[in-house]
């Protein structure tokens, strides 16, 4: 007797159709050949694939072992050295004076306010997101009375932090840009390569750092951006460029906007650091307003795990500034496009986190004050470094770099054997550019670095 489902309806849906013709076809073949499969082997027709795990052996035997991430990879050697004066500067995260990670104390009060709202539910989001966060977002970037929200030409999205929303804007490029070719800086934080390469763009370079001054390569990359083809993409950091921590002044930037303007350049901004690099939220996104206040098109992604401390909630926002409002209700209809297979929809509690400081003045400014201290604890950190540099008898070479520079980051010009020569004596890890995290010292730790420093380039020269 076969198996009968209810159906709903006069007739039943359209999945209950398929499921009872599947059970109907089921039935029948199973009675149909029951007599002569009683007296047969029942594995006979099945047959063996050349993978099958049968033998004891993985059918994934043959994968090989992937490299470490270049930049996590330093923490996992970290983590497995016993020594105790083991220093990790390639952590790009905020550490306090401690040497502790720090969760601002107006994220705890956001929180405490989430958690008592009894009306919250964790229902699923729009596929854009959270809808005051994605407007607070673009107000805290592109300045509450930019004409382009104002003339609603913006198109907002919330995304998993800043990767996911270049991914998404790369996404979005590959299926719908007449380009797909983008610059970026050379050298960039190493994930922007991956992310534009599988979004479906081709991936090309500007000269952005000169290893002889460790500063700008101002006339290389304006160069480089001249002999761009006209519409192609270039991606720019906002401010506190990782890995170099060089950024342009705001004159350099006046001169890479008419140039970029003037061959149709698509900017794509990577805003992962705004109010993190000097303590200014609208000073450090000057470069981004810039842009935005000449009338043309640009991207912007955005990261809250720097100023907010809000790394592992993974909350960021792409937003797509256009010609016209009808143009970017027509792009948010198809970054909708973008996301629903990749991710569904973004999580709520980080973006509400960020929307219940960014909307509530007291709460905003007392995150002001606490992004400040941040800020200016990262600056006393290159002061300091620079100071034990200098007064250290005989320390070759001018380290004025580490106080020029700006941000998280420092490219401190250490080559790569200097790198290994300071983790194997004196077990400080970076990443093997000579990258360091300004936030990852303390004012206990800055001599053994210099110490550090100071054996490598006299000793490995």
């Amino acid at each position: 007797m076969r198996p009968q489902f209810p159906l709903s309806g006069a007739h039943g849906s359209a999945a209950d159709r398929r499921l009872s013709t599947l059970v109907r076809h089921l039935g029948d073949s199973s009675s149909s050949s029951s007599s002569s499969m009683e007296s047969q082997n029942p594995n006979s027709d099945i047959s063996l694939s050349p993978t099958a795990a049968f033998n004891g052996d993985s059918v994934f035997a043959n994968v090989v072992r992937a490299p470490e991430d270049p930049i996590l990879g330093v923490t996992v050697a970290y983590n497995k050295d016993p020594s105790p004066i083991k220093l990790n500067l390639g952590v790009g995260a905020y550490r306090t004076e401690e040497g502790k990670p720090l969760v601002l104390n107006v994220v705890r009060k956001a929180e405490q306010l989430l958690v008592n709202d009894r009306s919250r539910v964790k229902e699923y989001l729009p596929i854009t997101g959270l809808a005051d966060f994605n407007k607070l977002s673009a107000k805290l970037i592109f300045g509450a009375e930019s004409p382009a929200i104002q003339e609603n030409r913006v198109a907002t999205v919330q995304c998993l932090s800043g990767t996911g929303s270049l991914r998404v804007g790369a996404e979005f490029l590959g299926r719908h840009y007449h380009q797909r070719t983008i610059y970026i800086p050379q050298p960039t934080w190493g994930n922007h390569i991956k992310v534009f390469a599988l979004g479906g763009l081709s991936v090309k370079y500007y000269r952005y750092y000169d290893p002889a001054t460790r500063g700008l390569h101002f006339q290389g990359l304006l160069e480089d951006l001249s002999a761009a083809p006209s519409g192609a993409i270039v991606l720019l950091h906002a401010c506190a460029h990782n890995p170099t921590g060089v950024d342009p002044t705001l004159e350099q930037w006046e001169q890479i906007r008419k140039l970029m303007r003037s061959k149709a350049l698509l900017p794509f901004f990577d805003s992962a650091y705004q109010g993190f690099a000097s303590g200014s939220l609208d000073g450090d996104a000057q470069p981004v307003r810039m842009f935005v206040a000449d009338g043309g098109e640009c991207f912007a992604a955005q990261s809250y795990a720097k100023n907010m401390g809000l790394y592992g909630e993974r909350v960021g926002a792409l937003s797509i500034v256009c010609k016209t409002s009808d143009v970017a209700s027509r792009v948010e209809s198809q970054l909708k496009l973008v996301i629903r297979p990749m991710y569904s929809n973004p999580p709520i509690h980080g973006a509400s986190i960020v929307a219940t400081i960014l909307k509530d003045r007291e709460l905003y400014n007392e995150w002001t004050i606490e992004l400040k201290a941040m800020a200016d604890r990262i600056i006393s950190m290159r002061q300091q470094l620079f100071d034990a540099l200098r007064t250290r008898a005989g320390t070759p070479g001018d380290w004025s770099h580490i106080i020029k520079q700006i941000g998280m980051f420092t490219f401190t010009g250490l080559n790569t054997e200097q790198v290994a020569f300071m983790t194997k004596e004196y077990h400080i890890y970076m990443t093997s550019d000579g990258r360091i995290s300004m936030a990852g010292l303390s004012s206990r730790t800055v001599p053994h670095l210099a110490d550090a420093i100071h054996a490598a380039v006299t000793r490995m020269a």
